[in-house]
């Protein structure tokens, strides 16, 4: 376990700030979340792609009705960043095809996680675990907020967990897809509100490096495998 230092995870939207302070220094706040993709919760899949037809150069995003006939397909990324729309098929594709990726789609969508967030005495603890990741992987931990409804376009707003600089958000998978992470920061994570909502997501790096306070770019470099959504602040102080 290490310590870092770090300011308030949300001080620094100020339309937020009320938010961010909302959770009493004495509270011990846990809140048990299972991480999914995002077929999984319903939704397209966002950065790995297939393409179709095998050979055209053309790759385009799986949608859940869909994705049961391509779970044995090899996946691709992009040859250049594509902007998130999980709920818009019209940004499907196609797209330039990028580097093949070196795993199917049910590899890629087999990825399990469950994570606890804790809340102590003003101080934030993250402790999470996942399987079948990418082998070897290299991956990041974000806090993300986005509006509730989501924009048009879809955007949020992403934070890594931990210190500002994103050095307490970086792990890596074994060579079976097992990886855990365990970070303690000040100040702790927030719940979302009557206008956003927050969650925790996971980004693999398949150019294996990472970017600082920044994901990377999607699709071609940074991509996605599995989120979690995070209470909102009412029911978090009620536990």
């Amino acid at each position: 376990m290490k310590t870092n230092k770090t300011v308030c995870v949300l001080a620094a939207l100020p339309f937020l700030m009320m938010a961010a302070c909302s959770i009493p220094p004495d509270d011990h706040i846990v809140a048990d979340v299972t991480f999914v993709d995002h077929v999984e919760a319903g939704m397209i899949e966002q950065d790995v792609y297939i393409e179709r037809p095998v050979g055209s150069g053309q790759v385009y995003r799986v949608g859940p009705e869909e994705s049961a006939f391509y779970m044995a397909a090899p996946v691709t990324g992009t040859a250049e960043p594509v902007h998130h729309a999980p709920m818009d098929a019209a940004y499907n594709g196609p797209y330039p095809k990028g580097k093949d990726l070196g795993i199917t789609l049910g590899n890629w969508l087999a990825g399990t996680g469950s994570a606890k967030v804790r809340c102590r005495a003003g101080e934030g603890h993250v402790i999470a675990t996942f399987d079948n990741l990418v082998p070897n992987g290299l991956y990041t931990m974000w806090y993300f907020i986005m509006a509730d409804p989501p924009t048009d376009p879809f955007s949020t707003y992403d934070l890594p967990v931990g210190a500002r600089d994103g050095s307490d958000s970086v792990f890596q998978a074994d060579a079976d897809g097992h990886a855990d992470y365990n970070v303690l920061f000040p100040h702790c994570l927030q719940g979302g509100g009557s206008q956003f909502s927050v969650g925790l997501a996971i980004a693999w790096h398949s150019d294996g490096k990472t970017y600082g306070y920044h994901p990377g770019t999607f699709g071609d470099h940074s991509h996605i495998q599995l989120f979690a959504m995070l209470p909102n602040n009412t029911e978090l102080n009620a536990r």
